[in-house]
């Protein structure tokens, strides 16, 4: 992409509301967007690039070599969820961080190394030692960089045994807002859960409920979401009947019936009730929906807002709505995640959630690497704020472009698919989309609006 194209397109995206906000204030209709509605899972916006980071189809899987460290190349190790109730996540964050590293090589590499990537297992939160082992050899290995993980307790299980070894974690997917400004050596490229929250609550509202029941586990990312959407639609005037916040409703993550949650719930009299969970969601639609609950006044978040085509019956969820943050990249960039992923693996890609953000947290790496003028993640920590944009640099859209402006000596702000704002004081993106999805006749959701929020 050059200069020019992406300079334009990040001032499009400047322009569009913030998250004090109208939902429709953005929205593109989803027929508009026919990849977007036929990738359920994806993370949502109409305003993203029509050109992208990669220049050619050859792709390579840079695995790293056994006893490769950050003195020899720049290591981007991953904890990842190949495992577990976010496993859905692992195949795009994993293409992500393998099609940037393939893009990086290709262009040079980092200060004279080849780049390589050592994916390891996040687990998720119902077996936090599986996250602990990986971050041990993680540790152990020396990377210059961990992207990862993609759960919020996941990451808070780890995050103090990457930052005592000055190792910096960025994670695609954290939106907890206990992680905001964490560590120093804590970053991520999904917006927190304040702007998600903001959105949703937002949603909400504008449909005309004012009493809002959750259904929401006991998990950072559950609760901290659900005092997000809680203030917003309070703050519009509503109220919350039932899993409201300090009332200790919550339930277990990995719990699997939920009789006594529905039938509390639908008892408090809510016109409208939110759904905060992973893998728990597919236990509990079917029993609110055979509580008799009106399944269109129900809403999601980017936890288990997905294709359940293939878990309900058909037109179970037809009109309830969820949001997924981050930008729906290009279907060009779909393409290229594709064409790795069947390089790599041999075979195809049809999730992309967080694909964007998992491709840019490792372009920012690599070139606040070469900023800092060493593979040490140490250089990585001190100047990814700045290869962001945080020192008002110039725009650049590729590894290579933005190579060239540093080498120059040029302060830059690297602009991917991921549509992001330059990190913040509190090592957040300072701005970020959220997309807005409904779901139709076949349990599939399918991109409706687009919001651009900030913190």
């Amino acid at each position: 992409m050059n200069r020019s194209t992406t300079a334009s397109w990040v001032k499009l995206m400047a322009g569009t509301a913030a998250l004090t906000l109208a939902l429709a204030a953005c929205g593109d209709d989803g027929d508009d967007e026919p990849d977007a509605a036929d990738d359920p899972s994806t993370s949502a916006s109409s305003e993203a690039p029509t050109e992208e980071p990669s220049d050619t189809a050859s792709f390579t899987n840079d695995v790293c070599a056994a006893g490769a460290t950050s003195a020899d190349s720049f290591k981007v190790a991953g904890i990842l969820p190949l495992t577990g109730n976010l496993a859905f996540l692992g195949p795009p964050e994993v293409a992500g961080v393998g099609l940037a590293v393939s893009d990086i090589n290709a262009a040079g590499g980092v200060n004279g190394a080849q780049a390589c990537h050592d994916i390891q297992d996040s687990g998720d939160s119902t077996d936090l030692s599986i996250s602990t082992a990986s971050a041990n050899n993680i540790v152990q290995g020396k990377p210059s960089v961990v992207i990862g993980a993609a759960s919020s307790s996941v990451s808070l299980n780890v995050v103090d045994t990457f930052a005592d070894n000055k190792i910096t974690e960025v994670s695609p997917a954290n939106t907890a807002v206990d992680l905001s400004g964490y560590s120093p050596f804590y970053f991520r490229t999904a917006p927190p859960d304040g702007v998600q929250g903001s959105a949703l609550g937002t949603l909400i509202a504008g449909d005309g409920y004012s009493k809002i029941g959750f259904l929401v586990f006991n998990d950072t990312y559950g609760t901290g979401l659900r005092d997000a959407v809680q203030a917003t639609v309070e703050s519009s005037g509503g109220s919350c009947v039932y899993g409201c916040k300090g009332d200790g409703d919550e339930f277990p993550a990995g719990q699997t019936t939920f009789s006594a949650e529905v039938q509390a719930v639908t008892a408090a009299g809510p016109d409208a009730i939110v759904i905060l969970a992973f893998d728990e969601t597919k236990s509990i639609v079917p029993e609110l929906a055979a509580a008799g609950f009106d399944m269109s006044k129900t809403y999601f978040s980017d936890g288990n807002t997905a294709d359940y085509s293939k878990d309900f019956e058909p037109g179970t969820l037809e009109g309830a709505q969820g949001t997924i943050p981050g930008a729906d990249a290009s279907q060009e960039f779909k393409d290229l995640l594709v064409g790795w992923n069947e390089a790599a693996n041999g075979e195809g890609l049809s999730d992309f959630a967080y694909a964007a953000e998992s491709y840019d947290a490792t372009i920012l790496a690599a070139l606040a690497a070469i900023k800092g003028g060493s593979n040490e993640s140490t250089a990585v920590q001190e100047n990814f704020a700045a290869v962001s944009g945080a020192t008002d640099g110039e725009e650049c859209s590729t590894f290579a472009d933005c190579v060239a402006l540093l080498e120059e000596g040029s302060e830059i702000r690297y602009t991917g698919p991921s549509g992001i704002g330059p990190i913040d004081e509190e090592n957040d993106p300072s701005s970020a989309f959220v997309g807005v999805y409904q779901f139709n006749a076949e349990n599939k959701n399918e991109l409706t609006s687009t919001v651009e929020g900030t913190k």
